[in-house]
């Protein structure tokens, strides 16, 4: 019971915090200029505030504050409590960094440096992805392989999350998805600290979807992408990978399967024609939705049902009862989705 009131604590304080906080900060952000200008690149057609990040964060950290208060040792489990906030410093500080790129555009060198430092003190606050279980292998340690891995899968998550931040609403309502999707595997396998943090932050991201959807009056920035993508890879870490199950390594990766094949298929397609894996181009599954002829909305709908689908394998795949329940329900939506993004095509 205590469980219950907790979790639905979080998401009505997150998402009341950033829904009655956006308009301010979207008035500060126009009256000193700090917003996203339209270009070739870019749907929107207006100036739009690109600093949402500050209401997500802040939004989130508020609401853990409060129940864990509320609550205290009923609910936060002690052997998890350092590492989950040692995620949270991180993701704090990921979110400054990126604050910092939306005010003044940091070089994408020193972004890097400064995400792989932060990264690298998290990995020796013990959050570390230090052994994999491989079919007919089984438990492989890692070693000092173990640093690499766990800065890749940190950082990498992050910008999986900052590039497909390209229409009204995806990267917010993609992370949403994923963060209720960590929360049920994570309140399933007993991981219920894990679990209040997703619920806080799928609360914010459900605040901010309201101010975010199609037509978006902001935007959440690099500030918002960074804090979410890295506490979504953290907390995947502390949740999902310490397992010793042969699945635990496959669940991260489904959960958030949708950006980060969109990322490495568009890392791939520029090393293949000689760019720089870094260069802005329009090569990002949304890019190529729309060129196919959805319209705006349908497109980050789709992609939403994508990231449902996803999730509902990781659920089934953790062995949750009922779960292929949900990957049938997913995969009926995807179907639906799917022909409807066929007939528009067509008309268009």
């Amino acid at each position: 019971m205590l469980l219950t009131s907790c979790l639905l604590m979080l998401l009505v304080i997150s998402a009341t915090f950033v829904v009655s906080s956006i308009p301010f900060v979207n008035r500060i952000a126009l009256k000193h200029r700090m917003f996203d200008l339209p270009s070739s690149r870019k749907m929107h057609q207006r100036p739009i505030a690109r600093l949402g990040g500050i209401s997500i964060c802040f939004g989130t950290l508020l609401a853990l504050g409060v129940v864990w208060l509320f609550a205290g040792q009923g609910i936060v489990s002690a052997d998890l409590f350092n590492k989950v906030v040692w995620v949270l410093l991180g993701s704090f500080a990921f979110f400054l960094i990126g604050l910092a790129d939306d005010l003044v555009s940091l070089s994408p060198v020193l972004r890097l440096a400064m995400q792989t430092s932060v990264a690298g003190l998290v990995w020796l606050a013990d959050v570390q992805i230090d052994f994999i279980t491989l079919p007919g292998i089984g438990l492989i340690h890692l070693g000092w392989l173990s640093l690499p891995i766990t800065i890749l899968w940190l950082t990498g998550v992050v910008n999986a999350i900052n590039w497909i931040d390209g229409l009204d609403g995806l990267a917010s309502g993609v992370s949403c998805i994923a963060a209720l999707s960590v929360a049920v595997v994570c309140l399933f396998t007993g991981q219920h600290t894990v679990a209040l943090v997703m619920f806080a932050l799928a609360g914010s991201l459900i605040g901010f979807l309201y101010h975010n959807f199609n037509p978006a009056r902001i935007f959440m920035g690099d500030g918002g992408s960074y804090f979410i993508g890295f506490l979504l890879a953290g907390m995947s870490i502390v949740g999902l990978v310490k397992s010793a199950a042969i699945t635990a390594i496959v669940l991260p990766f489904l959960i958030l399967a949708v950006p980060i094949v969109d990322m490495v298929s568009v890392i791939l397609g520029r090393l293949k024609d000689g760019q720089s894996p870094m260069s802005a181009d329009k090569r990002h599954l949304h890019h190529r939705l729309l060129k196919f002829g959805l319209p705006h909305r349908f497109t980050v709908i789709f992609i939403y049902t994508l990231a449902l689908w996803t999730g509902s394998l990781a659920i089934a795949l953790a062995g949750i009862p009922n779960g292929m329940f949900g990957v049938i329900g997913a995969t009926a939506l995807l179907g639906c989705s799917s022909w409807r993004a066929w007939t528009l095509a067509q008309q268009s």
